[in-house]
């Protein structure tokens, strides 16, 4: 496997159990893994690196045709691999610290079943402490070796003796005939690994895992003809969830780039607050409730009365590291610089109120035990609405992050509406206190604002920002958000100029005009999603069913989707998968059910998402 190139993305699947993620190949490596959680550091890189990053595959010698699906809606994946002397099956998974065993110390369970001839398997393990910074020390046992680096340890149990490779891997070789079945198990830990299940015990934890996300997924309701996409997403946003605090991550990677060989690469292994609020709204939808109560109580820690938020959090609650530059890893296809930490923590955006506000109202309508909300969460949606009021007039970087800019975009300026909107909404509906009278008054002055200066005449639009004539497909969040009816003249118009100028097919961008960065972003998925929403939205069904339906093509052959895709190429761009995307793809399946529902029962079409769903 030396000299191996750098995969599509669209190459790789997810494993994890909601404390960190893996990405393993079609090939049967995993090129991608950090421990012991999200966002801690990577001890399995090529991902990033195709020759100095670590990897761990299992899979046959010599040629072979790959095969993929995960087992049901589950996180369990089998690779079927077939070869000139005949077949056989890899499942991949992570058992859930759910079962009780392994709390805190994950598990990579690699099974290895022959169905037809013979096949030769090799193993191969090769060690990346600390993102490739820290050196293996490797000691070696017949059937076992632990391998030790920048205060962890990875421990490799094979069924067959272990040998030394090059460059520090530690490999292994087997022939498998039909019927045959092997175990092959990467642990972890700190100073020492746990010690490795048996064959037996390998065996219970696959049959809990698939039992339980079996169990999960039961939990959710997937209506209309997209069911098996919006099953696969949900199941997605799950695994980017972490299970000791509710927080979920925009994306398991870092530094996956939205140019290739391009230098926008970011780190994605953090909470963001918009992407989580949005996650558990289309959670929420789909009937998750726990997930919305978890997401909460994670919030409501963070202490929001007390503080302003971050734009986003480690995913335990303390804030995002520096950011910092990995100057010794060549990055995905040469893309540098590959990041670790985020500079966009010390930004202020303020749509992030509208969201987190808009959260707990859905939340709050579709789960009953929430009603009225408890002080604790009132208390930080009051402190959060009196900080809009107050600050709704600054310029912010907004929800897209353009770091040379401060400016009026009109996004945060929506948002800032939605947020005292929501919260005028739940005062009302639970008769709580606050600053009623001043959120009206700002909240009258935000739709002012929005829909005069907002809006370019000319241009038939609302823009990028308030008085500028740039185009942004957030301002598909209008009708989404229900700030105007997508019927509404002004939202019509803006849709058209999207399409026109926006659009590559069915793809879309964000916006075309200079961000202060070198390159040109792909599209960007979930604004593909968003323009679903907002035809849907406006009785559009045919055009808005073709639309999806023409996006979910880009889905992998697993199910996933990328930030970003080119629109030259179809390839996946970005970090993968990411959380936005599948949220969005899932809102955009659960609108066109829901409106459908009301045209064909002869009803209005409600103005929004939100109401589509609130009671």
């Amino acid at each position: 496997m030396q000299g191996r190139y750098y995969l599509p993305l669209s190459d790789y699947a997810l494993l994890g159990d909601m404390h960190t993620a893996a990405l393993v190949a079609r090939d049967g490596a995993v090129d991608w893994y950090c421990l012991p959680r999200f966002d801690g550091p990577a001890v399995l890189c090529r991902l990033l690196d195709a020759q100095r990053g670590g990897f761990f595959r299992v899979g046959p010698t010599g040629r072979f045709h790959a095969g993929r699906r995960y087992m049901g809606d589950t996180s369990v994946l089998v690779t079927d691999f077939e070869t000139a002397r005949g077949r056989v099956r890899l499942t991949d998974f992570m058992p859930l610290p759910e079962d009780g065993s392994h709390e805190g110390s994950p598990l990579l369970l690699r099974r290895v079943e022959g169905l037809s001839g013979d096949v030769e398997v090799e193993v191969e393990l090769r060690p990346g402490f600390d993102f490739a910074r820290a050196p293996a020390h490797v000691d070696l046992g017949s059937r076992w070796a632990v391998a030790r680096g920048a205060g962890q340890a990875l421990g490799l149990a094979s069924p067959v003796p272990l040998e030394r490779g090059p460059q520090g891997s530690l490999v292994a070789r087997f022939w498998v005939r039909a019927g045959q079945r092997r175990w092959v198990v990467l642990t972890s830990g700190g100073a020492e690994p746990v010690s490795a299940p048996t064959a037996e015990e390998a065996e219970a934890a696959l049959l809990r895992t698939l039992r339980w996300w079996e169990g999960w997924v039961r939990k959710g309701q997937y209506p209309g003809p997209y069911a098996p996409l919006l099953r696969r997403s949900a199941v997605t946003l799950k695994l980017l969830s972490y299970a000791p605090s509710g927080a979920l991550v925009a994306a398991p990677t870092t530094s996956l780039p939205e140019v290739l060989g391009g230098s926008r690469n970011w780190d994605y292994r953090y909470s963001w607050l918009r992407d989580s609020a949005w996650i558990v709204d289309v959670l929420t939808g789909l009937g998750f409730h726990g997930e919305a109560m978890e997401f909460l109580g994670w919030l409501e820690r963070l202490g929001l009365d007390r503080r302003p938020p971050a734009v986003l959090y480690r995913i335990d609650g303390m804030p995002a590291e520096e950011e910092e530059d990995l100057k010794h890893l060549e990055g995905y296809g040469g893309a540098r610089p590959v990041r670790v930490g985020n500079r966009a923590a010390s930004q202020v955006q303020l749509d992030i109120y509208g969201e987190l506000i808009a959260a707990v109202w859905i939340c709050s309508e579709l789960v009953e035990e929430m009603r009225p909300l408890s002080p604790g969460l009132w208390r930080a949606v009051w402190t959060l609405a009196d900080e809009v009021a107050e600050h709704w007039c600054a310029r912010d970087r907004s929800l897209w992050e353009e770091r040379p800019h401060s400016r009026h975009y009109l996004a945060s300026k929506l948002m800032c509406w939605v947020a005292l909107d929501r919260a005028l909404r739940l005062a009302k509906r639970d008769r709580l206190p606050g600053a009623l009278e001043r959120w009206h008054h700002s909240r009258d002055q935000l739709r002012e604002v929005v829909e005069t200066r907002g809006y370019d005449v000319r241009l038939g639009a609302f823009t990028h920002a308030l008085g500028e004539p740039e185009l942004d497909a957030a301002a598909l969040l209008i009708p989404i958000t229900g700030f105007l009816p997508a019927s509404d003249a002004r939202v019509r118009s803006t849709i058209a100029r999207i399409q026109e100028r926006l659009a590559v097919g069915p793809l879309v961008r964000r916006y075309v005009h200079g961000d202060g960065l070198p390159g040109r972003e792909g599209a960007f998925t979930a604004c593909s999603f968003w323009l679903v929403d907002a035809l849907a939205l406006d009785g559009r069904l045919d055009e808005a069913n073709e639309l999806f339906s023409q996006v979910a093509r880009y889905v992998n052959d697993v199910g996933l989707l990328s930030e970003e895709i080119d629109p030259g190429t179809g390839q996946l761009l970005g970090n993968y998968p990411q959380g936005l995307t599948h949220l969005a793809l899932i809102r955009a399946g659960l609108t066109l059910v829901r409106v459908e529902e009301r045209l064909t029962a002869g009803q209005e079409v409600r103005s929004s998402w939100h109401q589509e769903f609130a009671r």
